[in-house]
């Protein structure tokens, strides 16, 4: 933690502390209303499905506090927003995260507001976050009608409509990772079948290649494998970028897309990825508000949940 809080300006006086909450870690930082973090003030905890609940609180207390801690004197606090992975339910602040078994119906939001007496708190789903982070600062800048999505430990969306967002009545419209795919009946942990969180997220995609005789046990080694021509990797690859696609193409004859912008760590294990998916929409022939969607790599750097949680509270006039 610094010693000493960062100097700002005036560009940082009104700053955001985003609180980012996934499957492996939970992160805090302060941003700018331009959407950039502010250097320094950035702290990771780790979360997972072998912490107690206490353990997860205190994961966020930790990284709370020392944002918090770092927040320049001259600068004020405007907001906190919180992405979590979800389920959560919108109207209450709780959250119930499908890979965290210990939290269900969580008071999150206010165990986050507890450290901020009078400082308001929001709280969406981290795919909901990540999408106005892309309509902000990222790759759907300039479009309307925006998906949002990660591919990384899960996967998750959001949505935006008419340059607004959609969370629907509990906070889960967008919810892409369990939307079941035609041809796959890979089991879920949420009890549906083939499920594009269970086909394309990184270890359900390492898990299909290991069943086919991959040696390798992280998506790393499976890109590896990948640029070197392995045929397991290659089967495998296509396998989630098709099933990518297909939900891409379900989802955009639903709401009429224009863009969805797709980041998170498995997102980057060959940009050929994204060729796959762009190859199933492109099936859908007779429908061209369909095949028009761009499928776009996200425009975010590797601090992107950390400005969607930010977005939250810089981008309130987007949120519905």
């Amino acid at each position: 933690m610094p010693t000493t809080a960062p100097q700002s300006t005036a560009a940082t006086t009104g700053l955001a502390l985003a609180v980012d909450l996934g499957g492996t870690k939970v992160e805090a930082a302060l941003v700018t209303d331009e959407g950039t973090v502010l250097p320094g003030t950035r702290f990771r905890s780790p979360t997972g499905p072998q912490r107690t609940s206490d353990e997860l609180q205190a994961a966020v207390d930790e990284v709370v506090t020392a944002a918090l801690a770092a927040l320049p004197a001259d600068a004020t606090l405007v907001g906190v927003g919180v992405g979590s992975a979800g389920p959560v339910d919108e109207e209450h602040g709780l959250v119930s995260p499908l890979n965290m078994p210990v939290w269900r119906d969580y008071p999150l939001r206010e165990r986050v507001a507890a450290h901020v007496p009078g400082v308001p708190v929001t709280l969406r789903m981290d795919g909901l976050a990540i999408t106005l982070a892309e309509h902000w600062v990222g790759a759907a800048q300039g479009s309307d009608h925006v998906m949002g999505m990660i591919v990384s430990t899960g996967v998750g969306g959001g949505l935006i409509l008419h340059g607004r967002t959609v969370s629907g009545p509990t906070g889960n419209a967008g919810h892409i990772g369990h939307v079941e795919c035609g041809g796959f009946d890979d089991p879920c942990a949420c009890g549906g079948t083939g499920c594009l969180e269970a086909i394309a997220s990184g270890p359900k995609t390492v898990a299909w290649a290991r069943r086919q005789g991959f040696a390798g046990t992280t998506g790393e080694e499976l890109s590896a494998a990948y640029a070197a021509g392995d045929e397991i990797a290659v089967a495998a690859v296509k396998r989630s970028g098709r099933a990518l696609g297909q939900a891409i193409a379900a989802a955009t004859s639903l709401v009429d897309l224009e863009v969805v912008a797709i980041g998170g760590g498995f997102s980057h294990v060959t940009p050929d990825l994204f060729e796959y998916a762009r190859q199933a929409v492109a099936e859908r022939v007779e429908f061209g508000f369909v095949t028009k969607v761009r499928i776009v790599p996200t425009g975010l750097s590797q601090d992107g949940p950390l400005i969607g949680a930010a977005a939250l509270v810089h981008r309130a006039d987007v949120l519905r």
